[in-house]
This record gives structure tokens, sequence and C-alpha cells, in this order.
């Protein structure tokens, strides 16, 4: 399997540790049976079922359109893919070295992929059903320009889940930023930055969990789609 290029030599990816670890060699070989086993349940103060509250947020139906922003290897893209059955499922992301490691996996005939900015997705305004972008906005040079395109391309009725950073304790996120930003190239979020975003893109019943350093958050646009049973 390859994959659609629609970025060339153009490379969004920013500076610092994190962002330039998804597009090394070595991290996308070792990032869904080691790095992201080990790492997740940190960020998420040991939750285990990133996955099922992706799928208990996003309420995928047969024929679902589906996209996975930052789909890395596709670990999560493939399962997406299964539960839309006969939907598309589309996973994007800027780094050349995951897209390899991903086409190189054992895809559903229903999954394509997509090297793309996800600052300035290459769809259609209310291309899909269903959007999720877990563990990659922190990582994102524009953050909330992403979290803008992710409304801007959900259709009436679709949802959008998000699992990113967030603030805890008493520091504000500006003051978190300036030491944790120079060093890992992790951005964390305030614990109304992405809720606010997705509110001003249109969708409502915003909803938000947060567990350890995480925040999952989900939305959907107002309205019905004509082609859901």
């Amino acid at each position: 399997m390859s994959y659609a290029d629609v970025l060339g030599e153009d490379d969004p990816t920013r500076s610092g540790l994190g962002p330039q670890a998804m597009i090394s060699s070595i991290v996308p070989r070792i990032y869904e049976r080691v790095w992201r086993p080990l790492l997740a349940p940190v960020l998420t103060a040991g939750r285990l079922d990133e996955l099922a509250m992706a799928l208990e947020m996003l309420e995928l139906r047969p024929g679902d359109s589906v996209l996975d922003v930052g789909c890395g290897p596709g670990n999560f893209t493939r399962a997406l893919a299964r539960a839309s059955f006969d939907g598309l499922a589309v996973g994007l992301d800027a780094s050349r070295t995951m897209l390899d490691q991903a086409a190189r996996e054992h895809n559903p005939p229903n999954l394509r992929y997509v090297r793309g900015d996800a600052a300035a997705l290459p769809f259609p305004d209310a291309s899909f059903d269903a959007v999720c972008c877990f563990a990659a906005l922190y990582l994102i040079e524009e953050p909330l320009l992403a979290v803008a395109e992710i409304a801007r391309v959900v259709a009436p009725g679709g949802r959008v889940a998000l699992l990113s950073s967030v603030a805890r304790g008493p520091l504000p996120a500006g003051v978190s930023n300036a030491v944790v930003r120079p060093l890992t190239g992790v951005r964390i979020f305030g614990r109304d930055d992405l809720t606010r975003a997705l509110a001003d893109g249109g969708l409502v019943d915003v909803r938000r969990r947060v567990s350890g350093l995480a925040q999952f958050v989900s939305a959907r646009r107002p309205g019905s789609n004509p082609a859901a049973p």
C-alpha cells in the first residue's frame, strides 16, 4: 500500500524532541508496539482504553466516512476503518516515515493514507462523518488552526474526538509551556483552549474528560447526515 502526498517538499513539522521523533527513522517502527503503550499511560494517568474512548465518542456506524488526523503508523486508523465497515477511512500525517510504516501494516481495504498538513486539511467542507485526532495536537505547530480545520471538514451530524494535553495544578498553561515546549516541543493546553476552539468552529455538545495530564474532548456538528440510517 502507498499513500498520497500533497505536501511534496514542504514539511510542517515543528522543532523539538517530540515532533522530531515522529519523523525519525526509529520511532515509527516502534511507535505502535513500544512507544505509545509505554508513554500513553503516563499522559493519561494509567488509562489503557484510548481506542475504546475514541470509538465511544465517534459513534461510528456502518458506512461512515472517518478521518484520523495525525494518524502516525495507523494504529487507530485501522481500527476506525474496521468500525466503519464499508465506509471510507483516511489517515493523515505529515511524517513520511510514519506513513511508510503505516503502509507496511495489514490495512483494511477501505483505508487510505494521505501525507498532509493538519492545519490545512486537503479536503472539502463537510467531508467526513467523524474526525479523530488523538495524541497529535500538542505536536502541531498551529494546533488551533488544526482544530478549526477539523471543525470545517466534519459533516452535519458528524462527531469529533480529540485527545491532547491539559494544564493541571496551580500553574497557568503559559507558564508550563515556557518550560515544557523548549525542552520537548510539546504544547500544554489550557483547560478551555480546545473546547473553546471547537465551539468557535460551530460545534455543539462539547464535552471534556480530564485524566492525568490528558483531556478527552468530544463534540458534534449540528444537523443530520441525510445518508445516515
